[in-house]
């Protein structure tokens, strides 16, 4: 099976599969905003609230990479004002037990990395 990620580094030939996966979800923000999205879609500016210190230049480009990958749907409203939402694709929901075994794991070490050098 031959896929192309749409993201900054282009490949010929994809290797491992869990390259696969962190090239898609690899970002400050992408992981936070698939675990948002899992609850449902999300109008921008909700996103915005709940992603936190992003910028708003840094979560359009967060979600632009993920829209290219497949991974979100821009839905844009004519209205105004104007409204856009953003719903996770069906590859986007695949990605939820990826995504909630890395929370219940980063949840479980969390508190032993202060101070933690192993």
């Amino acid at each position: 099976m031959n896929l192309t990620i749409k993201t900054r580094t282009a490949y010929d030939h994809l290797g491992c599969p869990i390259e696969v996966t962190t090239e898609i979800i690899r970002g400050k923000w992408k992981g936070k905003i698939i675990y948002i999205l899992l609850s449902g879609t999300k109008r921008f500016g909700e996103l915005r609230r709940l992603v936190g210190t992003a910028t708003q230049r840094m979560l359009t480009n967060q979600l632009r990479e993920l829209e290219r990958d497949g991974v979100v749907k821009r839905k844009a409203y004519i209205e105004i004002p104007p409204k856009v939402e953003y719903p996770l694709t069906e590859r986007g929901q695949e990605l939820k037990p990826a995504i909630e075994a890395m929370w219940l794991w980063g949840k479980m070490v969390q508190g032993s990395l202060d101070g933690d050098s192993s």
